[in-house]
């Protein structure tokens, strides 16, 4: 599973790197694969309208987004742009710096999970 990583460098500027999970063995008989666990804070539940784009703007705090019915496309201060598709996952940790935009591309109502982490 790869998960779109968005990170501030040591200059302020916002990157995209992807991520790997690292499976564990399964619990049952080799029918599945487990990831560790990832302690997190909270979960919220978000809809965003169809027209909504937001400018350079930073996360709020760091979060995976998991998107549910809908993309967006996100673009980060460094030029490098990306759709981040239904049942894709994003981890925001560009807490500082430039930040990253989003444009709904789709024009659609886009519900997502946003889940919080310490």
């Amino acid at each position: 599973m790869r998960i779109h990583h968005v990170y501030t460098d040591e200059h302020g500027e916002s990157h995209f790197r992807d991520m790997e999970i690292d499976y564990e063995s399964s619990h049952f008989d080799g029918a599945d694969r487990r990831a560790k666990p990832i302690p997190v804070t909270s979960m919220i539940f978000r809809t965003t309208a169809a027209d909504q784009d937001l400018d350079f703007h930073n996360a709020p705090q760091r979060q995976f987004c998991v998107n549910l019915d809908a993309g967006v496309e996100v673009t980060v201060s460094d030029g490098e742009t990306r759709y981040v598709g239904a049942g894709e996952v994003l981890l925001l940790e560009d807490v500082t710096g430039k930040g990253h935009m989003s444009r709904h591309i789709e024009k659609k109502l886009r519900h997502s999970i946003f889940i919080t982490l310490p």
